[in-house]
């Protein structure tokens, strides 16, 4: 294990799966922990964000919240429209007709948390619907006089309690288009026959998105062309979706988002971005929408609460004959995504058996989304523990059981495994973390007040590219390189970590290559989310590279020392191109344009079909390790040490990468201790709406977190990377819980552990 690059070399992947003549071996860019090239942008205030693009004439939008979770509402505005500097007030009375948005997945481009009208009328369908948009010359005009409007509210029952919403009747969910049951052999038989087993009820609770940056768009109209700029984590579907609902070619529709300070999954198409852009049509000015943080809240879903019954049956030798994985999560009504918390479950264990499946209870509520490795970040809390309470009731070390039920296949599927090294990621963490010192009798080690113990867990996420990735990529004269592609940089250092690589891939310093993102008018339909931004880019990007190698030949003379050699027959070195056979023929890129009296060459490339993991089954893994202590006088938890080793594949850049695991960690440790929604089940509403009643981790809370991985290429993935973005936070529940056992003899089931 080393946090070292490894170079692939001219094994590295291909679309067809072949061997890649374009990769030569050289090392160095690949792995090696640059600094972010946006870094200075960042610390100096320089980078422009969402909320700070000025334009002429520019008005401000504040929105007014429902109070109510269903019913109609009645408003009076006059006060609000005689207010000073106020440009227009705009509800269901005066709003365009606009067509449905179409919901997150319901279409490849589709990005809108829900399907419903906005702003058509007077109903009202979640406590926190915006019923009004004021526009107005500053923002505190605007949010003045939407304190003016007068609402009141004709209620009708809603379902806003779980418990009820259950009792009226639940689904199977559907993640994907697949629904999310499915069984292999009788699960509860084994259960029932089993030497011995666990059988428990967790609980998580709704979680909301906080990112550093608030939700936040400017945006204007140029006759029937909108121009957008938003914090987005898919600027070519906004660009879509916005074209749906508005009716226009999506040409007509132009979204850029050059810096994100944070997309968890929650930076989509939510109701701010439509009203803001069909309230600056009626205006005729530009305007800029940015939601404070209690109107994220209101505005932008989080993950469902979910109840999840996790039962393990094993024979004698502890090799798992029974796995039952099954549950509901609190769905918003018109949401499209149940918490698919069975999805670490399915590739994570053999098992004689299975039974998964996810039910929905729909509330009156607003609509859930994706949210750090949705389904998995909850559903290993339940997995993982049931897990390790196993192997306590058996006597065997909690790795040693996982090892025993190491599966050979999918256990789902039967596909092969692309590449896991998860038993070595294990190996080698519990080693550097000193996982021997565990005393395996609860509550043994003491440090004055504090009971202090040791957990594990075991983590993994699914291998995602989505299909429409598409790069062009323009070489200059002076030897410069560029790459476009509509992908996104939200603060985990995308761009750094594919300068890099393009850079090796063309044999050029990195300080001559620009990897420029983050508009819609750039070629691919790249989304930021499922942890496959990174593939879904390294596949463009070898599409555009053999187009661009077949175009430089194109320009080599007869007396060129390339002159009939094929996209296939060379490589990439120092600035050129060079026969893989031999490396003598060779001629810089700059050569090739003087020759031909270019200034530059560009070529632009489509990634074939993400099938690589329709032949086989992909994930990224992980073992997890921390030490707790636990005060016998208030009962408080604190994570004194964590350690991640991860098997993630390569690793393209040793700095960016290991701040995702630790980002992912520390995401987790607010998972276990901390994050809750708190959610009034007699209204409806969120009653934390705020950093200072909903806790994240801060520094006090964040131990010494150490990171190792594997670094072994999977030949099956483009650059031989899978993701890195989700894979940190699941697992980390489990872990904590497990180590509070240990420290105290005391399983919890409930996150969370407060």
């Amino acid at each position: 294990m080393t946090a070292e690059s490894t170079v692939l070399g001219r094994d590295g992947w291909t679309p067809d799966g072949k061997s890649d003549p374009l990769m030569t071996r050289r090392g160095g860019l690949i792995g090696a922990p640059l600094s972010r090239l946006d870094g200075a942008l960042k610390v100096t205030g320089t980078a422009p964000f969402a909320a700070e693009i000025p334009l002429d004439g520019m008005v401000y939008a504040s929105l007014l919240y429902s109070t109510v979770a269903r019913g109609r509402v009645r408003l009076d505005t006059s006060e609000a429209e005689r207010a000073s500097g106020v440009v227009l007030v705009m509800t269901h009375r005066n709003a365009p007709r606009l067509n449905p948005p179409p919901g997150f997945l319901t279409a490849e481009k589709a990005m809108s948390g829900d399907g419903l009208e906005v702003m058509a009328g007077d109903q009202v369908r979640w406590n926190g619907q915006p019923v009004a948009l004021v526009l107005a010359e500053t923002q505190e005009q605007a949010d003045h006089a939407r304190s003016l409007i007068r609402a009141a509210y004709e209620t009708e029952p809603a379902v806003t309690g779980f418990a009820e919403a259950k009792a009226r009747g639940t689904e199977v969910g559907a993640f994907a288009g697949e629904p999310l049951s499915l069984a292999a052999g009788d699960a509860e038989a084994a259960l029932e026959g089993a030497a011995h087993k666990v059988d428990a009820v967790y609980t998580t609770p709704r979680h909301n998105h906080n990112a550093i940056e608030p939700h936040a768009a400017t945006l204007a109209w140029d006759g029937d062309e909108l121009f957008v700029h938003d914090t987005t984590q898919g600027v070519r579907h906004e660009a879509w979706t916005l074209a749906e609902i508005f009716g226009i070619p999506e040409d007509q529709v132009h979204v850029s988002s050059p810096y994100l300070g944070g997309g968890f999954g929650g930076k989509g198409v939510w109701q701010h971005q439509i009203l803001a852009a069909a309230a600056a049509r009626l205006a005729g000015r530009p305007v800029r929408v940015a939601l404070s943080r209690e109107g994220v809240y209101r505005l932008v879903g989080g993950r469902a609460a979910t109840e999840q019954r996790l039962a393990i049956g094993a024979g004698a030798d502890g090799r798992f004959e029974a796995i039952v994985h099954t549950g509901t999560v609190a769905k918003g009504r018109h949401s499209v995504l149940p918490e698919p918390f069975v999805m670490g479950t399915m590739g994570m264990y053999s098992s004689g058996s299975l039974k998964l499946e996810v039910r929905s209870a729909n509330l009156d509520a607003l609509s859930n989304t994706f949210m750090r490795a949705p389904g998995a970040a909850v559903g290993t809390f339940a997995l993982e523990s049931a897990v390790d309470e196993l192997a306590c009731q058996m006597g065997i070390d909690p790795i040693e059981l996982r090892l025993r039920n190491e599966p050979e296949t999918d256990p789902v599927t039967r596909k092969p495994f692309s590449s896991r090294n998860l038993v070595a990621a294990y190996r080698t963490g519990a080693e550097r973390f000193g996982w021997s010192e565990r005393d395996a009798t609860p509550g043994t080690r003491r440090d004055g007040e504090w009971r202090t113990g040791l957990g594990t867990a075991a983590t993994s996420f699914d291998y995602v590219r989505m299909p429409g990735g598409a790069a062009r990529i323009t070489i200059t004269r002076d030897g410069r390189a560029r790459i476009d592609i509509a992908a996104h940089e939200m603060g985990m250092g995308t761009a750094t970590a594919q300068t890099q690589v393009a850079a090796e891939r063309l044999g050029l310093p990195a300080d001559k290559v620009t990897f420029a993102y983050g508009d819609s008018s750039q070629p691919g339909l790249v989304m930021a989310g499922g942890s496959q931004q990174t593939a879904s880019i390294g596949a463009a990007v070898i599409a555009a590279h053999r187009e661009l190698a077949g175009e430089l030949l194109k320009l080599a003379g007869e007396d060129s020392p390339l002159a009939g050699l094929t996209p296939d027959e060379v490589g990439t070195a120092d600035g050129g191109l060079a026969a893989i056979e031999d490396p003598d023929r060779r001629e810089s890129y700059e050569a090739l344009l003087d020759g031909a009296g270019r200034d530059e060459i560009s070529a632009e490339g489509v990634a074939p079909p993400p099938t690589e993991s329709g032949e086989w089954s992909m994930h990224s893994y992980g073992a997890l390790f921390c030490e707790v202590g636990v005060s016998e006088v208030t009962g408080e938890t604190r994570v004194r040490r964590f350690l991640g080793s991860f098997d993630c594949g390569r690793i393209l850049n040793a700095k960016t990468a290991a701040s995702q695991f630790r980002g992912g960690i520390i995401m987790g440790l607010g998972l276990a201790l901390m994050e809750e929604t708190l959610f009034d089940e007699r209204t409806g509403r969120i009653v934390n709406p705020s950093l200072s009643e909903y806790h994240v981790p801060v520094h006090a809370d964040v131990p010494p977190i150490d990171i190792l991985w594997t670094d072994i290429p999977d030949p099956h993935a483009p650059m031989g990377a899978r993701g890195v973005g989700e894979i940190g936070i699941t697992g980390v529940g489990a872990a904590i819980a497990n180590a509070i056992y240990n420290a105290t003899g005391k399983r919890v089931r409930d996150l969370p552990i407060t």
